[in-house]
């Protein structure tokens, strides 16, 4: 389910795929949620998982082509949460940088 929510894009999804798409494991810990940071570009992708990766973070998700035609990559942050950086050219971001799904 995905849902517009003032510039955002709220995207609902099992707690198991979540897990598996931004590479983790479910032990009880982690709280189900994914967040992903959406760009203009898979160029921009790659230089912002090299800057996560520089700072230490560990790259569960490669970037890479993506199933539903985007493109994107995941790091985990100091605290483990999986970060989703993503382009995805059905879903253009606004001139502000908001992103909205549908008409």
């Amino acid at each position: 389910m995905f849902f517009n929510a003032n510039g955002f894009v709220i995207v609902l999804w099992g707690r198991e795929k979540v897990a598996e798409d931004n590479g983790v494991v479910d032990g009880g810990g982690w709280g189900g949620v994914g967040l992903s940071y959406n760009v203009g570009s898979a160029a921009e992708v790659d230089t912002l998982i090299e800057e996560a990766r520089a700072a230490g973070a560990s790259i569960p998700r490669e970037p890479a082509e993506r199933w539903w035609g985007g493109y994107s990559g995941v790091f985990l942050d100091p605290d483990g949460h999986p970060w989703e950086v993503a382009y995805n050219p059905g879903m253009p971001l606004g001139s502000d940088g908001s992103q909205t799904v549908g008409d």
